[in-house]
C-alpha cells in the first residue's frame, strides 16, 4: 500500500472519518494526488468533489473534531452581517457565508474550520472578532445565492400567492385544482426550464419528511437547486403526472410517462418515471434534446488508433460489437453514433430498444413491449426474418437473447449491442456467466469497447498550471510527454460555464480488438484480467490512459479521469 503524506491540521478529521467508516485509505490516496494537481482547493472539499464523502460526511465530521455547531439549512438569515465590508466573490471561494453580528463579533458559517487564513482575514476586514460554526457546503453556497439577491430565492418569489392546505392532499379535486392553479404551473415550468439552461440529463425530485429535495444532474454529477415547500409535494408531483399522462390516483406503484414540450425554442422530449417511496413519490424525468443530440464519434471524443480500429471493425459485414460501461457512461448514444454511420441505402438496419431514445431516419426501430410479450428475444426472432443487413439490440439481458444475437451473427449479420461491465474484457466473461459457449463468444465478437464519461474543461475559463514533480512522477506523466514543462489545467467558473468550470462531455474509451491469442485464451475461459492484459501487450490503450491523454491536452481534468476510472 502506498504511503500518503497527510497534512498535520487534517490528520484528526481523517482519522473520524475513517473510523466511522466514511473513507477508506485508497479514497485518501486518491484525493491526495488531485488535491496536488488542483491547487486551490483544500482536502475536504476535495473528497466532496471526487464524491469520497458527502458535504453532510464533512460538516458532521468538522462539527464533532472542532467541537462545534453545525448548522441547519434553516439557520442561515436572508441578511448578510458582512455585505458592505467582505465581497461575495472572497466568500464563495472560502465556502464561507454571514450569520449575525453583535458588539462582541460576528458569527459565520464555514464550510472548513481548519483554513486559518479565513478568520484572520475575515477579523481584519471587519475589525471584529469571528465566531465560527460549521455548514455544509450546499447550504452554505444556496445561503449567499439568497443573501446577496434580495433575501428571497426564486423559487419563494413563485410560491407567492399559493395557499396549500395539507389536509387536501389526499382529496383527488383538491390535488387536480392545486396542480392547474398559476404558483405550481409556475414553478414546475421553472424547474423544468432551469434544467434545460443548465444543460442537465435528469431532474430528480425527492420527497422527505420535512423537505422536498430537488436535485439536477448535470455532466453527470448531481447538483442541488432551489426546492418547493414540502407542504406543495402533492401538487407538484400530481401536476409533473398531469403532464405526463399519468393516473394521479395510483400512488402504489410505479408508473412511467412522456412528456413532449417546447421550452426556450427547443423540442423536448421528458421521460418520467415515478416510484412510490416513504413520504410520497420520488420522481425522475430524463431530458431529451433531439436537436443538441450529437451522434458524431469525433464530437463524442473517439480520437487517435484507438477509434481508427473502432471504426475498422464497424465497417466488417457480420459478426458482434459490443458496448460496455456503467449505467449513464454514453453507450446508447454511441451506439446511435454507430448507427448513423451505418445507416447508406445499401443496408437495411433493425434495431430493438426499451425504450427508443432517438428516432433515426431510415432506420427501423422497435418498441419493446415485455408487458405484451414483446421482449428482445421474441423481437429478434422475427427481425431476422426481415433480412436486416444490421441488427442493433438495446441491451443483451438474458441468455435467450444473447443466443439468437450470436446466431444473426453467424448468419451474416453484424450485430451491436450493450452490456453492463466495467472494462472490455469482463464483457467475455459476462457472456460466459451468462452461458454462452466459448467457441461461440471466440467465433462471432469483432471487438468489445468500453467507456466512460468525463466533463470537458469550459474553454473560455480553464486555467492552466504546471504539474509538479511528485505528481508526474507519481502518476507517471511522462510516459504521455517525455521533455518539456508538463502542462495541466484545472476549472475556474464563469457565466458560460454557469460557474462551474466545465460544460460538456466526452467518451475515453478502450477498445479490445478480438486477436487469435485472445481467442485462444476464451477457449480456455481465463479471467478477464488475463484477457485484458493480453489485450495490453498487444496495443490496447486503457480508459484510464485514455483520460490521462485528454487530461494532458487541456481537453479534461485529472480529477475527472481520477472521478470515473478504477485505475489510479
Amino acid at each position: 500500500m502506498e504511503t500518503v503524506t497527510i497534512p498535520e491540521r487534517y490528520a484528526e478529521f481523517l482519522s473520524v472519518l475513517k473510523r466511522n467508516g466514511k473513507l477508506s485509505d485508497s479514497d485518501l490516496t486518491k484525493a491526495r494526488r488531485m488535491q496536488k494537481s488542483a491547487q486551490d482547493d483544500s482536502l475536504p472539499q476535495m473528497l466532496i468533489k471526487l464524491g469520497l464523502c458527502s458535504d453532510a460526511d464533512v460538516a458532521e465530521t468538522f462539527a464533532k473534531t472542532h467541537g462545534l455547531e453545525r448548522l441547519r439549512p434553516e439557520s442561515y438569515p436572508p441578511q448578510s452581517p458582512l455585505q458592505d465590508r467582505v465581497s461575495l466573490r472572497f466568500l464563495k471561494y472560502h465556502h464561507a457565508v454571514g450569520l449575525q453580528a453583535d458588539d462582541d463579533g460576528i458569527d459565520v458559517a464555514v464550510m472548513d474550520p481548519e483554513d486559518a487564513y479565513l478568520p484572520h482575514a475575515l477579523q481584519l476586514a471587519t475589525g471584529k472578532q469571528i465566531r465560527l460554526h460549521v455548514g455544509q457546503l450546499s447550504d452554505i453556497d444556496a445561503a449567499l445565492e439568497i443573501q446577496y439577491g434580495d433575501g428571497k430565492s426564486q423559487m419563494d418569489k413563485l410560491m407567492d400567492g399559493l395557499n396549500v392546505e395539507e389536509q387536501g392532499n389526499e382529496d383527488l379535486e383538491h390535488l387536480k385544482d392545486l396542480a392547474s392553479e398559476a404558483p405550481i404551473i409556475r414553478m414546475v415550468n421553472f424547474i423544468l426550464q432551469k434544467a434545460v439552461e443548465s444543460r442537465a440529463s435528469d431532474v430528480h425530485i425527492e420527497p422527505f419528511e420535512q423537505s422536498l429535495k430537488v436535485r439536477l444532474r448535470i455532466d453527470g454529477v448531481l447538483q442541488d437547486i432551489d426546492s418547493p415547500p414540502v407542504a406543495s409535494t402533492a401538487a407538484v408531483l400530481s401536476r409533473i403526472k398531469i403532464m405526463a399522462k399519468l393516473n394521479i390516483a395510483e400512488r402504489r406503484l410505479p408508473q412511467d410517462g412522456r412528456i413532449k414540450l417546447q421550452m426556450i425554442g427547443k423540442e423536448l422530449d421528458l421521460r418520467v418515471s415515478t416510484i412510490p417511496t416513504l413520504y410520497g413519490e420520488s420522481v425522475v424525468i430524463r431530458l431529451l434534446d433531439k436537436e443538441n443530440a450529437v451522434l458524431d464519434f469525433a464530437a463524442l471524443g473517439f480520437a487517435g488508433r484507438q477509434a481508427e480500429h473502432f471504426m475498422e471493425v464497424l465497417a466488417q459485414p457480420h459478426g458482434i460489437i459490443l458496448i460496455t460501461g456503467p449505467t449513464g457512461s454514453g453507450k446508447s448514444t454511441s451506439l446511435y453514433a454507430a448507427l448513423k454511420t451505418l445507416n447508406t441505402s445499401e443496408r437495411k438496419i433493425i434495431t430493438v430498444e426499451d425504450p427508443v431514445e432517438y428516432q433515426l431516419e431510415g432506420i427501423n426501430q422497435i418498441q419493446a413491449k415485455p408487458q405484451i410479450g414483446l421482449t428482445f428475444a421474441s423481437a429478434l426472432r422475427s427481425i431476422v426474418r426481415q433480412d436486416p443487413d444490421v441488427i442493433m439490440i438495446g441491451e443483451m439481458r438474458d441468455l435467450e437473447t444473447a443466443k439468437i444475437a450470436v446466431q444473426s451473427a453467424l448468419t451474416g449479420h453484424l450485430v451491436l449491442s450493450t452490456l453492463h461491465t466495467n472494462d472490455a474484457a469482463a464483457g467475455i466473461t459476462r457472456l460466459q456467466d451468462m452461458g454462452l459457449e466459448e467457441y461461440l463468444l471466440s467465433s462471432t465478437i469483432n471487438g468489445i469497447l468500453a467507456q466512460r464519461l468525463v466533463r470537458k474543461l469550459c474553454p473560455a475559463c480553464k486555467q492552466a498550471y504546471p504539474a509538479s514533480d511528485t505528481l508526474i512522477e507519481e502518476m507517471q506523466l511522462r510516459r504521455w510527454q517525455a521533455e518539456g514543462e508538463i502542462l495541466l489545467h484545472k476549472p475556474v467558473g464563469c457565466p458560460a460555464c454557469n460557474g462551474i468550470g466545465y460544460k460538456g462531455r466526452l467518451a475515453i474509451i478502450e477498445f479490445l480488438t478480438m486477436s487469435d491469442h485472445i481467442r485462444k485464451q476464451i477457449m480456455k475461459h481465463e479471467e478477464a484480467y488475463v484477457i485484458q492484459q493480453q489485450a495490453i501487450q498487444e496495443g490496447m490503450q486503457t480508459m484510464y490512459e485514455d483520460g490521462i491523454g485528454k487530461a494532458l491536452q487541456g481537453i479534461t481534468t485529472l480529477e475527472e479521469v481520477l472521478r470515473v476510472t478504477t485505475e489510479a
